[in-house]
C-alpha cells in the first residue's frame, strides 16, 4: 500500500513537469549557463572536470539498483523533484538565472555521487525539452548543480547529524546550502569567463554573486522548507522505503 501511494505521488510529480513543460513562458535568458555564452575553452574545461564525477555516479547508482532494486522509485521521485524545482526559474544575471535546484533531497538519500547522475540527466532534458541551459555549457551547469550542490549539501547533513542529531535541520541547511553553493559556483564560472576590466576575476564574483543573491537567498530558504515537507511526507507514508534506504547509506558510509 505505501509502495502504491509512493508511486501515485511520483506520477503526480511527474504531471507537473510535464505541466511546466508545455506551459512554461520562454525567455531568452531564463536559463542556467545558456547555450554559446561561454567561451568554448571554459566550456571544454567545465566538461573535463565534470566527466569523472559523472563516471563515479554511474557505478554508484549501478551498485544501488543492483543491490536494492526497491529503491528505484526513491530515485526516480529523486530526479523529479529536483526536475520540477530547477525548472522553476528566475530571470538574473545576463545569461544565466536564478531558481530552486532540489538535489539537496537526493544527496541526503542517496549521497552525492548518484546526484551526478540524475542531475545531469535533468539538465540535459532540460536543455532539450525548454531551452533552459545548453549542450555546450551542459558541463559547467552540471558540475555546479550535479556535482557541487549535493556535494556541500551531503557534507552539511553529514556533520549537523554528528554533531546535534537534529535530522530536520540538517535536512534544511543541506537543501538550502546545495542551492546557496549551486550559484556560488555559477558566480565563479562566470566571474573566471568573464574577468572585470577593473579588479579582475575577484570583482566579477563579487558582482555576480551580489545579483544573485537577492534572488537565491530567498529560493534558498524555500527550498529547504519544502524539502523537510517532503521528508515529512516519506516518513509518514512510505516509512519502509526511506527506513531501507538509510540502512543502506548507513552501510555505505561504514564501509
Amino acid at each position: 500500500m505505501k509502495a502504491k501511494k509512493l508511486l501515485t505521488t511520483s506520477l503526480l510529480v511527474l504531471g507537473f513537469t510535464v505541466y511546466l513543460t508545455f506551459n512554461e513562458p520562454q525567455s531568452a535568458y531564463a536559463m542556467h549557463i545558456m547555450e554559446g555564452f561561454l567561451p568554448v575553452g571554459w566550456a571544454i574545461f567545465w566538461w573535463a572536470v565534470f566527466i569523472p564525477f559523472f563516471i563515479l555516479g554511474l557505478r554508484a547508482l549501478t551498485r544501488i539498483t543492483k543491490e536494492t532494486p526497491e529503491l528505484k522509485i526513491m530515485l526516480g521521485l529523486a530526479a523529479a523533484f529536483t526536475f520540477v524545482l530547477s525548472a522553476l526559474k528566475i530571470p538574473s544575471v545576463t545569461g544565466s538565472s536564478s531558481h530552486p535546484t532540489g538535489t539537496g533531497l537526493g544527496a541526503v538519500m542517496f549521497g552525492p555521487l548518484p546526484m551526478s547522475v540524475l542531475g545531469s540527466i535533468v539538465l540535459l532534458f532540460q536543455a532539450l525539452l525548454l531551452a533552459h541551459g545548453g549542450l555546450t555549457t551542459l558541463g559547467a551547469n552540471a558540475f555546479s548543480m550535479a556535482v557541487a550542490g549535493p556535494m556541500v549539501g551531503y557534507g552539511i547533513y553529514r556533520w549537523i547529524m554528528k554533531s546535534t542529531g537534529k535530522q530536520r535541520l540538517a535536512i534544511f541547511m543541506a537543501a538550502a546550502l546545495a542551492d546557496l553553493s549551486t550559484y556560488i559556483v555559477t558566480s565563479l564560472q562566470l566571474a573566471l569567463a568573464f574577468p572585470a576590466e577593473v579588479g579582475g576575476i575577484a570583482a566579477s564574483f563579487a558582482k555576480f554573486g551580489a545579483i544573485f543573491a537577492f534572488t537565491q537567498v530567498p529560493l534558498a530558504i524555500s527550498e529547504g522548507l519544502l524539502t523537510i515537507l517532503i521528508w515529512n511526507w516519506l516518513q509518514a507514508y512510505s516509512s519502509e522505503e526511506l527506513s531501507l534506504l538509510q540502512r543502506k547509506m548507513k552501510g555505505v558510509q561504514k564501509s
